[in-house]
């Protein structure tokens, strides 16, 4: 059999669909259509049972696919495996994660990155809020997604590829929990919970502000080492913090309330890695995550499907 024979035999024997086979091969319907009769008479039999409404393997059909699938299979992936170790592919890639919804992304992006490239190893792990991009640094990985801004010389900065309305996190019981918005003018009737470590001042300023836009002091909490830190927190009534919209999703639960800010840009979360250890490897990670990301709507509509 010829490779697009075998190729249309599974794919028709999988979608039992003529036009959909026809796509996915990238042939046309009466490519497929010819080339299976042409199957069949070289085999003396018929594959599959057809008529205006249904497509069915018939038992010879389906003993050869079970027959010829297992070994087809092998050898796409061995093909796939040859490839990448031909381009620098192969081998461990660590990524690293901010967060809960970040980290669902860089799983589901992991898991199709490991069937595409059967000869890698993948390796998750979430990188603290107090030291953003020290893992990075020291080569614990090698590359993560993480909130912007990012102002850094020794790093590069990928795609965008989740952007969310940012949201003010407080407790329930609080004033401004029962507001349909909140605005960045009202963090100064707030006391804000802030972030220590080795943070950059720029990051801070963007996502921990110690003035509103018209020069107001923001009353400053305890900082915080740990995201995880933020809902106790608040929760103890110690200060709000903003925070994604997702937010709500992943941490909601009774006692915290979370508002949308009307007044403030959106939270924006990209990849970036060290210039100097760009590898195959990475570069093949960032573009399925773009691939990714745009298949599922964009930034914007990505958290909603994962």
């Amino acid at each position: 059999m010829e490779r697009l024979e075998i190729e249309i035999f599974l794919t028709l024997a999988e979608e039992l669909h003529f036009g959909r086979t026809a796509e996915r091969a990238g042939v046309s319907q009466g490519r497929v259509s010819q080339t299976l009769a042409k199957l069949e008479r070289r085999i003396g039999v018929k594959l599959f049972e057809r008529n205006s409404r249904n497509v069915a393997l018939t038992a010879i059909g389906e003993q050869l696919r079970e027959g010829i699938e297992p070994a087809y299979r092998r050898i796409q992936e061995e093909v796939a495996r040859a490839t990448a170790a031909g381009r620098g592919i192969t081998g461990m890639l660590r990524v690293g994660f901010s967060g809960a919804f970040t980290g669902d992304l860089v799983l589901q992006v992991a898991d199709i990155f490991s069937a595409r490239h059967p000869g890698t190893e993948l390796q998750i792990q979430q990188v603290q809020i107090s030291d953003p991009y020290g893992p990075l640094r020291a080569g614990d990985i090698d590359l993560q997604v993480t909130e912007l801004p990012i102002d850094e010389p020794d790093l590069t900065v990928g795609p965008v590829l989740i952007s969310q309305t940012r949201a003010l996190i407080l407790p329930s019981a609080h004033s401004f929990a029962r507001h349909a918005s909140v605005s960045l003018e009202d963090l100064a009737e707030m006391t804000l919970l802030t972030v220590s470590g080795n943070v950059p001042a720029h990051w801070v300023e963007y996502h921990a502000p110690r003035q509103t836009p018209t020069g107001r002091p923001i009353p400053q909490g305890q900082a915080i080492i740990y995201w995880e830190d933020v809902l106790s927190l608040v929760l103890a009534g110690k200060g709000v913090c903003p925070v994604s919209a997702a937010g709500a999703r992943y941490y909601g639960r009774p006692g915290l309330a979370f508002v949308p800010f009307r007044d403030a840009p959106p939270i924006e979360y990209a990849l970036v890695w060290p210039s100097a250890r760009e590898t195959a490897r990475v570069r093949a990670f960032v573009q399925l995550s773009r691939e990714f990301v745009e298949s599922r709507g964009g930034p914007s509509a990505v958290v909603d499907t994962i």
